[in-house]
């Protein structure tokens, strides 16, 4: 154990100390842990900003992207001044400014199968803030193999949900999910929307977690998963149960070192190959559309989302209506579809061929890419 506290670190911690719970020990405990997060978004953030506060020793954050405009609805780690810089180094100047008595580690690189044992394996606790099913796979993975305890949380519009896998005690993720849901039924929360203080809620809890796990106190959530609904404020709980066939932490586990993640998940090679005819860049079709005055851009987005941007001359059908809405467009004409990143534009050409449609592809990169790439006037959400 680590020296005593300091007279400011008494005086910082001092609510601490009067806890029955928590106390000298306890805030020593704190002082002397490792934790890891992983992401530095939505969730991540609550959760960073309260273990330093809390005073955890050291906290390490795994985030590649940087701070967009965008992320500032819910992303409370950082500012509007952090705008264009990585998250780890925003991040780490609002937590050495909150308490300077923690130590951050950054790493600044994309959490994958060949670096995420290296990583993982020097924190006593991991807190999972990521927002895509591969790196939620392969953080629960790694944690199965290495014997590290896993706080779960995932929001999603105003709902979230939380949960702590150790497989040592009790269920992991694949337990709950053994198989991720089709990449196409699950919008992002780009697409389908956040509610900017639902993730404030999931990452503190996650970190409350995380707390009770390093202090000893409390009834976990292992075995347990918090369900929360934010329209009803609503708090409902499952109970979990350890599954002898699953194939990570099972009787006979089968997962015994970490895979491609993005190709379990059906999202891998879509991304790297979509195929010569699939798919269109945003350059090229504004170069087609020049020439083609009749080919007929499709906006498979909602309505909602149309009324926040759109692309000049698109004729809105939202992708849950395309199949009843069919006889609206040219049978034997040229079709580009359209969303926000080309997930679900790609789901509606697969629609529109299925149909009998010949001559369809779909916009790389959705509107998105057509706003970096093409017309700056159209905005990014």
């Amino acid at each position: 154990m680590s020296g005593a506290l300091s007279h400011e670190e008494l005086l910082r911690y001092s609510r601490h100390l009067t806890l029955p719970d928590v106390g000298l020990h306890g805030q020593q405990q704190l002082r002397d842990a490792r934790v890891l997060l992983v992401g530095a978004g939505g969730l991540g953030s609550p959760a960073a900003l309260y273990l330093a506060a809390a005073g955890v020793g050291t906290l390490g954050l795994v985030d590649f992207d940087v701070v967009d405009r965008s992320n500032l609805q819910r992303q409370i780690l950082h500012g509007t001044a952090g705008i264009g810089t990585l998250k780890t180094e925003s991040a780490c100047a609002r937590l050495n400014d909150i308490n300077p008595h923690v130590r951050v580690e950054t790493f600044a690189e994309q959490l994958t199968s060949a670096n995420a044992l290296k990583i993982l394996a020097g924190f006593d606790v991991v807190i999972d803030g990521s927002d895509n099913f591969p790196t939620r796979y392969l953080v629960n993975d790694a944690c199965v193999l290495l014997g590290k305890p896993n706080v779960y949380g995932a929001v999603f519009r105003f709902d979230g949900q939380v949960s702590v896998f150790d497989a040592r005690t009790g269920p992991c993720y694949r337990c709950l999910y053994a198989e991720p849901p089709p990449p196409d039924l699950v919008p992002s929360c780009a697409e389908g929307g956040v509610l900017g203080v639902v993730p404030g809620i999931i990452g503190s809890l996650q970190a409350l977690e995380a707390i009770k796990r390093i202090v000893g106190f409390g009834e976990s959530l292992v075995g347990r998963l918090l369900l929360f609904d934010g329209r009803r404020m609503q708090f409902r709980e499952l109970t979990l149960v350890k599954d002898p066939a699953c194939p990570a932490c099972g009787t006979h586990p089968t997962v015994t070192k970490l895979i491609d993640y993005e190709a379990f998940c059906g999202v891998g090679a879509r991304s790297r190959a979509p195929g010569a005819g699939v798919e269109i860049s945003a350059r090229e079709l504004q170069r087609e559309r020049t020439r083609k005055p009749d080919l007929v851009l499709l906006d498979v987005r909602e309505v909602r989302e149309a009324e926040i941007a759109q692309i000049a001359g698109a004729r809105l059908i939202p992708l849950g209506e395309l199949p009843r809405r069919l006889g609206e467009l040219p049978g034997h004409g040229e079709i580009v579809t359209v969303c926000h990143h080309g997930q679900r534009s790609l789901k509606a050409r697969e629609i529109l061929r299925g149909a009998g449609f010949t001559n369809v592809r779909s916009l790389a990169g959705g509107i998105d890419a057509w706003s970096r790439e093409v017309d700056a006037e159209v905005p990014r959400y």
